[in-house]
């Protein structure tokens, strides 16, 4: 029965996504010590932008530049077009 101090430690907080600031799934929410400490697999997700973009925005990203490829070759095959049809 003694009375005694209990320090409690900072509750540290959850990584976040760069692009749509929502928490990062997979990734323990530690204090930066922690962190340096913690292996790099309960760091990061075995994906492309693994422990600092969310799924949702990494599709967003590969469906843009695949979108964007896209359009730089029917604007190429338009260009083609007319100047096949402007030299008849």
């Amino acid at each position: 029965g003694r009375l005694v101090y209990h320090y409690v430690k900072k509750p540290g907080t959850a990584p976040k996504c760069g692009d749509t600031k929502t928490d990062l799934r997979g990734i323990r929410s530690v204090r930066p010590k922690k962190l340096k400490i913690m292996s790099k697999r309960r760091k990061t997700v075995s994906r492309a932008y693994g422990g600092s973009l969310c799924a949702k925005s990494v599709r967003e990203r590969i469906v843009r530049a695949f979108l964007i490829e896209e359009q730089k070759i029917v604007r190429r095959l338009v260009k083609e077009q007319t100047k096949s049809s402007g030299k008849k």
